[in-house]
């Protein structure tokens, strides 16, 4: 039952309880309250086949307790069952005995009488101008009494899984006795006991069998079920959610790797390409500074054999000076040695300049293709500056270019764009943009304007006036 509807009190009249005034409430109001307490008691489960309505009020008191005071006639009485589309349920033997054993059963509750005050000395009897704080409607309750019991929460789906499980296994039974009753026809006891054992599981399935069968137990539960339902979609949405955004977040993890494992390996290729030309330059250097070497011992032995010739001559003379005169075959053996070494040195030098012509031509590569680099890398960071500057020019005139795919804007940037990835569509765009490459006096079309285009001046006195208050604005 839903939270304000009608709440069926357990079976039996008589079920009050005393109020603070001393007299005692009728039972329909606080039937989870037993007469003698002033305090809640949980309500008894019902019993299957049990009574589910209460009892009619108690008769009006007669004879001396006529002028009595009693709640129960200020207090309104339940409302039927037919009035709320309820119908009462027959009770079973055992509920039947239940109400057998109960007091009061066919009679009121003794009447208390309420506690003496100022209005019993006076003579007059003790009553309350209206309901005291626990005599409320049998509607209020579990609503604003703040020591009643918390209202039936309704059936839960355990509960209609194990009435139709219990259903089904009575059924089962059911049909198992029947099979029986059919083959021990001939056999009288077999066949009553079987009978009997069948009527017990008919009552009991009838009884299982009843809240089944109730329009408004069915739909409590089915809300409650499609409470459920919701529940698991929203949760399982909100996992697939979460899901998307962590594929999503390991995609841009991996994108971001990927960008610094490149970063990475394109730094560490410049390094190495660095340390290779310094490496190489190095060498270079080196076999320069050798060459050299070499080409300054070529020139000083030169210097050397001619200073040698300067001696040799000086010592001739100094020797004829003093009338020694050596052999002509020493001049011409010391020609020769001395021609045969300014050849070698000759040859080394020619070999010395070669290697070194070599060398600076390999520096000077090395060198243009350093400043073809830096020019490169200076040429390539302006482009990317510009193209920042581009896309910023871009993205305050046209917004966002990377959109979402369920973004609106999508399909017109992607309409304005399809040249940037289709020559066809490219080569169209610009046949259309070719008609108008015509001169001005051409019959057949007009040219691209070089300036603005200013509108026409208005054709009508009030689109006139609309324009005057446009441009006032």
């Amino acid at each position: 039952m839903d939270r304000g509807g009608y709440r069926p009190p357990p079976p039996g009249p008589g079920r009050g309880y005393f109020g603070r005034g001393g007299v005692e409430s009728p039972g329909p109001a606080y039937p989870h309250l037993r007469p003698g307490r002033d305090r809640a008691e949980e309500r008894p489960p019902l019993s299957a086949g049990a009574e589910r309505y209460p009892p009619p009020p108690p008769p009006p008191p007669q004879g001396q307790e006529a002028g009595r005071y009693h709640p129960c006639q200020e207090q309104p009485p339940p409302l039927p069952p037919h009035h709320l589309g309820l119908q009462p349920l027959e009770a079973g033997p055992q509920e039947q005995q239940q109400q057998q054993q109960r007091p009061f059963r066919d009679h009121p509750p003794p009447q208390h009488q309420p506690f003496p005050g100022r209005a019993a000395e006076n003579g007059g009897p003790h009553r309350v101008d209206g309901p005291g704080p626990r005599q409320l409607h049998p509607a209020d309750h579990g609503r604003g009494d703040p020591g009643g019991a918390f209202p039936h929460p309704g059936p839960s789906v355990a509960e209609a899984r194990e009435s139709i499980l219990g259903v089904c296994r009575l059924t089962a039974e059911l049909t198992a006795l029947c099979r029986r009753l059919r083959q021990s026809v001939e056999d009288d006891a077999a066949w009553a006991e079987t009978h009997r054992e069948a009527l017990e599981l008919k009552e009991a399935l009838e009884a299982e069998l009843r809240p089944l069968t109730d329009a408004g137990y069915v739909a409590a539960v089915r809300r409650r079920l499609g409470r459920i339902e919701t529940r698991r979609s929203r949760a399982r949405r909100k996992k697939e959610e979460l899901g998307l955004e962590g594929r999503e977040r390991g995609e841009r993890a991996a994108e971001r790797e990927a960008g610094i494992d490149e970063w990475r390996a394109k730094r560490v290729r410049q390094v190495e390409e660095k340390k290779k030309e310094r490496e190489l330059k190095a060498a270079a250097d080196s076999v320069l500074a050798e060459v050299r070497k070499k080409q300054a011992d070529a020139k000083r032995i030169l210097d050397i054999l001619c200073a040698l010739e300067k001696l040799r001559k000086l010592r001739k003379e100094a020797a004829a000076r003093k009338a020694v005169h050596p052999p002509p075959s020493s001049d011409e053996i010391f020609q020769l040695h001395v021609e045969g070494l300014r050849k070698m040195i000759k040859k080394r030098s020619e070999l010395y300049d070669a290697e070194e012509r070599a060398l600076r031509v390999m520096l000077e590569g090395e060198q243009e293709e350093e400043r073809k680099r830096e020019r490169e890398n200076k040429l390539k960071k302006q482009r990317e500056k510009l193209e920042e500057q581009q896309r910023e020019v871009e993205f305050i005139m046209f917004g966002d270019p990377e959109l979402p795919s369920n973004h609106p804007l999508r399909p017109f940037r992607q309409y304005y764009l399809q040249a940037e990835h289709s020559p066809h569509v490219l080569v169209q765009i610009r046949q259309e943009w070719d008609r108008y490459l015509v001169p001005e006096d051409h019959p057949d079309g007009s040219f691209v304007p070089h300036g603005w285009v200013f509108p026409v001046p208005p054709s009508h006195d009030t689109w006139a006036t609309a324009l005057g208050q446009s441009e006032s604005w």
